[in-house]
C-alpha cells in the first residue's frame, strides 16, 4: 500500500510537478497521464492518479475528469501563481464539447449499426479544450467514434479508443478517414488512397490487406480523424 505524507511535497509529488510546469511551457498544454508517467519513472497509470489526486488536493493542481489531458498548475514548485498558470487557466476556460456519434470498425468493413454516424444523444459527449485541438480544426463540425478492432494499431490506434472527426466530404491520399461502402452499407476506418481509377482502404496492421474498391463512387468518406484520444489501461 503507498503511504500517504501528512503534508508537504514528496519527491515524486515534486517531480511530477516538475515535468507539468516543464510541459506545459514547452508545448502550450498539458501531458497526458501516460506521457507523466514515461517521464517521471511510474509505470503504473493508477499510481499516476494517486499523485495526482494528491496534488488537487494539496491545491497545486486542477483536474478537469471530463476534458481529454485535464490538468493545469496552479502554483509553482515554489508556492506561486505565475503568468505561465493563469494563461492555462484561461485556455482550459475555452472547452469545446463534441458529441460521440457511435461506432467505427477498425478492420474488415462491417454493417452500420442504427447507432453509426446518425446518432445523437445531447447527454453523450466528449469535452476537450479547443486549445488542445489543430489551430484550423477549432470548429463546431466535429463529432467523435469510437474505434472497434485492430487494423490501425500501428497509426496509434487502439481498439476501444475515441478518435475526434472533421466532417469532409473528400479526402486527401495518406488521410485516415471514415468511410461508408454504399453498395454494401458498411463502414470502416482506414487510410485513403486514390489510385489509377481505383480506391486503396489501407489499414495500419501488417497482418491485414489492404481493401481495393475498383468503382470510386461507391465510396463515401464521412469524415477524417483530426485526433485520438487513447483509452488508458484501468486501475
Amino acid at each position: 500500500m503507498m503511504a500517504r505524507k501528512k503534508s508537504g511535497l514528496s519527491q515524486r509529488h515534486t517531480r511530477i510537478l516538475a515535468f507539468l510546469e516543464r510541459f506545459q511551457k514547452e508545448n502550450g498544454f498539458p501531458p497526458s497521464i501516460r506521457e507523466i508517467g514515461e517521464n517521471t519513472d511510474i509505470s503504473s497509470t493508477s499510481v499516476v492518479n494517486y499523485y495526482l489526486n494528491q496534488l488537487q488536493e494539496m491545491e497545486y493542481i486542477e483536474r478537469q475528469s471530463k476534458v481529454s489531458r485535464g490538468i493545469r498548475v496552479l502554483k509553482n514548485l515554489a508556492g506561486e501563481v505565475g503568468s505561465t498558470f493563469k494563461q492555462a487557466a484561461d485556455s482550459f476556460a475555452d472547452v469545446l464539447t463534441i458529441p460521440v456519434m457511435g461506432s467505427i470498425v477498425a478492420g474488415e468493413p462491417m454493417p452500420i449499426p442504427p447507432s453509426d454516424f446518425n446518432y445523437y444523444d445531447p447527454e453523450s459527449g466528449i469535452d476537450i479544450a479547443r486549445s488542445l485541438l489543430p489551430a484550423r480544426e477549432r470548429t463546431d463540425k466535429l463529432y467523435a467514434l469510437q474505434v472497434h478492432g485492430d487494423s490501425m494499431i500501428d497509426a496509434m490506434v487502439n481498439d476501444g479508443d475515441i478518435v475526434i472527426m472533421k466532417q469532409v466530404e473528400e479526402a486527401k491520399n495518406g488521410e485516415m478517414v471514415a468511410i461508408w461502402l454504399r453498395d454494401r452499407d458498411e463502414t470502416t476506418l482506414k487510410y485513403f488512397y486514390l489510385e489509377n481509377g481505383r480506391v486503396r482502404l489501407q489499414p495500419a496492421n501488417p497482418l491485414m490487406k489492404p481493401i481495393i474498391i475498383d468503382d470510386p463512387s461507391i465510396v463515401e468518406v464521412q469524415g477524417k480523424v483530426i485526433m485520438v484520444i487513447r483509452q488508458l489501461e484501468k486501475a
